[in-house]
């Protein structure tokens, strides 16, 4: 059995554009279809007929992330010459997206008779921006054109408000009967012998003011044929070729793994390249093909043991985005790493904050961590001094902004009057609830930022070390430590043995049953005293339900394992607790959240995970359900499974000490398995792990540069 995610449907995608149609390629303009790119929908409503009726569809796929298939028949047609039986021709076509989208239609007459139709493509563009398309809730506002041009056989919609201009562009080519176009459809009338075929080529055009996003002009069967060598699978196939590979006799880890790294090459925003193998991720799709600091952050730190190419990327762009003003309506003050960027028409007219959004209380923090893990695994001290300012301002605005009353924790509130209610990792409106179920209020002190922010402090501490700026490094070494106690003092709850969700904004602790502190083990702000008693917690039967650890209690008045947050399961959630759980020694319990997530992966279509899914306990006949609107691919979703592995190998990098350690601890349902290609400054190594006589065992091999295995 395979589960899909979503309503059906067909998505490709490539760099900041992407096409989401229903299964049979077409696109209703009632639901979130369509081609989109730079948060505006450019095409709303396509469909095909033969004689003013609809195609029947046999079967669709994405055999590539860039690349969709349909199959279709017609239904029976009564023309001048006769009656075409139904299914006697067929209607492939063929979509990749590079830039813009080409389509690729083949018609064939299977019959034993010469066939005369009209073939039709009916075409419509709202240019709604995506947030609106989102909400099912499009206001019009400018004025939209369509123009057909006979010389050219082009299709020319142009959209304009005031200084905001769109256009798309439908270029019919290679066809073999001249096209027309009249109440909003290009038509062919099509005559096929028995056993003949009809083709056309079809390229939509993305212009956004001056600049245009034009597909390349290679058809359906070249673009997805490696020995073609396209550029699209040039890149895909450079990109699986510089990760790390990893073989085991697991079938499902070895296939949830390799679908993690084709989702990750899917997610590539090949606008923001800033050199060779240096990347940012598009959050996710569809509703995320955009920038996002807590997003990028996060993906790079679980695609370190992978490839150092995203953590670069987001390194270099957030800092180029870092804020340096105070401003109430993006939630932006000096400092600040952003949260979110976008560029449809509401943010062109300020309508939306996005332009970029800062309202995320971690993301600054989590930089600091980022930076100092992948230095930890290249080794390059030049990134250290190219980021030190970008650093400095971060530790800046958590002493002066973070901290929004000087009581040493972090809180936050919006300013905003577009601005997010919450912003931590679960940032839904209601994702914050005290025992009761009840919404908490800001300003909210979440744990896990406590947490962050001790951890950035000790990582900053040896950044400063490395600098040779000691005196910098003591002081957050005794910052630490200082907030380490404190959060003992104020978050520890010992009538539910557990930490505070969050200390509310009359400094209260909100005794709830989340996830969170589970992130907290990740930082090592726990005290290993009372590691245990959290790590039970989270164990716990209302918490862990077979399928990995839920975000809520379901003991909680306000837990519903179908929502967002309040219950349900995030990979990216179970895959940070694992490290955290390992941290402190409880190899048993990584064990069982690994194979609880690669168990859920498996029922996916494809072995592809989701941004999220529902906290339903595993049980005979049960199988894991999605969120409704869950994002796949998703970049942190797929990066899970990369921190997993981490977590249940003790993969840990010391480059500029020119040392990998590793602290395997191999479950029984994962006997064997082996990286290769793992990279750790200049040196790879590969690297084997197998459980033999209830003991793991491991061999490392340095293929290239110079580095010692611990």
């Amino acid at each position: 059995m395979r589960v899909t995610v979503g309503p059906p449907s067909l998505t490709i995608n490539h760099g900041s554009t992407f096409m989401v149609t229903d299964l049979d390629g077409q696109i209703n303009q009632d639901k979130f279809l369509g081609i989109f790119t730079d948060d505006t929908r450019f095409l709303s409503y396509y469909a095909l007929y033969a004689d003013a009726l609809p195609w029947i569809r046999l079967r669709s796929t994405t055999p590539r992330y860039y690349a969709a298939q349909v199959y279709l028949i017609n239904p029976e047609l009564t023309t001048e010459d006769g009656v075409i039986p139904k299914g006697t021709l067929s209607l492939t076509v063929g979509r990749t997206v590079e830039g813009g989208i080409h389509e690729d239609i083949d018609i064939t007459n299977y019959s034993t008779k010469q066939v005369n139709f009209s073939f039709e493509i009916a075409l419509r563009s709202d240019f709604a921006d995506i947030s609106e398309v989102q909400q099912g809730k499009i206001i019009r506002r400018g004025c939209i054109e369509t123009r057909w041009d006979k010389q050219r056989n082009e299709l020319h919609t142009t959209y304009q408000n005031k200084d905001f201009s769109r256009s798309i562009i439908y270029q019919l080519r290679n066809y073999t009967s001249q096209p027309h176009y009249a109440n909003g459809r290009v038509t062919f009338e099509i005559v096929l012998e028995p056993g003949a075929s009809w083709h056309t080529c079809g390229n939509f055009i993305l212009v956004l003011d001056k600049l245009t996003r034009e597909p390349a002009n290679i058809c359906y069967d070249s673009a997805v044929n490696t020995e073609v060598n396209s550029k699209l699978e040039h890149l895909n196939q450079k990109w699986v070729e510089s990760v790390t590979e990893l073989t085991t006799v697991n079938e499902e880890v070895y296939r949830v793994y390799k679908q993690a790294v084709r989702d990750l090459a899917a997610l590539r925003l090949y606008d923001y390249d800033l050199g060779d193998d240096i990347w940012l991720p598009a959050a996710g799709v569809p509703k995320f093909v955009t920038i996002f600091g807590r997003d990028s952050l996060i993906a790079s730190l679980q695609t370190t043991t992978v490839h150092p190419g995203f953590a670069r990327g987001a390194l270099k762009k957030l800092s180029q985005l870092q804020a340096t003003t105070w401003d109430d309506w993006r939630d932006s003050e000096p400092g600040k790493i952003l949260h979110e960027i976008r560029n449809g028409e509401l943010a062109h007219f300020q309508k939306v904050p996005h332009t970029p959004y800062y309202g995320t209380a971690d993301a600054t923090v989590l930089y600091l961590i980022v930076l100092h893990e992948t230095w930890k695994w290249l080794g390059d001290n030049s990134l250290l001094n190219s980021y030190r300012d970008t650093a400095l301002r971060c530790l800046e605005w958590i002493d002066n902004y973070g901290d929004l009353d000087g009581d040493g924790f972090q809180e936050y509130k919006t300013r905003s009057s577009h601005g997010i209610e919450n912003q931590g990792w679960k940032d839904s409106g209601d994702a914050i609830v005290y025992p009761d179920g009840s919404k908490v209020s800001a300003p909210k002190a979440l744990c896990e930022l406590q947490g962050y922010v001790y951890d950035a402090w000790i990582r900053m501490a040896e950044v400063f070390d490395a600098l040779g700026e000691n005196n910098s490094a003591s002081e957050l070494r005794n910052k630490a430590s200082q907030l380490q106690a404190r959060f003992e003092k104020d978050f520890w709850c010992d009538d539910i043995g557990y930490y505070a969700f969050a200390l509310d904004k009359d400094k209260q602790p909100v005794k709830t049953i989340a996830s969170n502190p589970g992130h907290c083990l990740w930082s090592g702000i726990v005290s290993k005293e009372r590691a245990s008693r959290v790590v039970e917690r989270l164990m716990a039967k209302d918490m862990f339900t077979g399928w990995g650890i839920r975000t809520l209690s379901a003991e909680n008045p306000a837990f519903n394992p179908f929502s967002y947050h309040l219950g349900s399961i995030w990979p990216h959630d179970n895959g940070i607790i694992a490290l955290g759980l390992k941290k402190y020694g409880f190899t048993e319990e990584v064990a069982r959240v690994a194979r609880s997530v690669f168990e859920a992966a498996s029922y996916f279509a494809s072995y592809r995970i989701p941004e999220v899914y529902a906290g339903i306990e595993e049980k005979p006949g049960a199988f894991p359900v999605p969120y409704i609107e869950a994002n796949v691919p998703q970049a942190w979703a797929a990066g899970s499974i990369f921190q997993l592995l981490q977590a249940i190998l003790g993969l840990s990098a010391d480059a500029p000490n020119n040392t990998l350690y590793v602290n395997p601890c191999l479950p029984d349902w994962l006997p064997e398995i082996t990286l290769r290609r793992l990279e750790i400054g200049n040196s790879k190594v590969d690297l084997k792990c197998w459980h033999r006589d209830g003991q793991t065992h491991w061999d490392a091999s340095v293929t290239s540069g110079d580095i010692e295995v611990r």
